[in-house]
């Protein structure tokens, strides 16, 4: 089943089909298959990604994954730490 267009934004039916997909899609075999540096970023007070089912699941995935994770962060922290976060990902390029 396709997802409706621009579907992270509308209607309740389109967000729980996003929630639907994002829950329901194991991507461990993807994740094992990374050969590039990577970097992964989350908070720690993310409440609706939680870390441990996520970023440290997946740092230890990913060949040659760097985790970052951000004490007191929430979902939205590529908004609300917009600076820091944008510093550690030119960093992370740089390096």
């Amino acid at each position: 089943m396709a997802p409706p267009p621009d579907a992270t934004r509308g209607s309740p039916g389109r967000a729980n089909f996003c929630i639907k997909a994002f829950s329901e899609t194991d991507l461990t075999d993807d994740l094992k298959k990374f050969d590039v540096p990577t970097l992964i970023l989350h908070g720690d007070d993310d409440q609706i990604v939680p870390i441990g089912a996520s970023a440290m699941l997946s740092s230890k995935l990913v060949k040659n994954a760097t985790l970052k994770v951000y004490k007191g962060a929430p979902h939205g922290m590529c908004t609300t730490l917009k600076d820091q976060v944008n510093a550690d990902l030119l960093a992370f390029l740089k390096a």
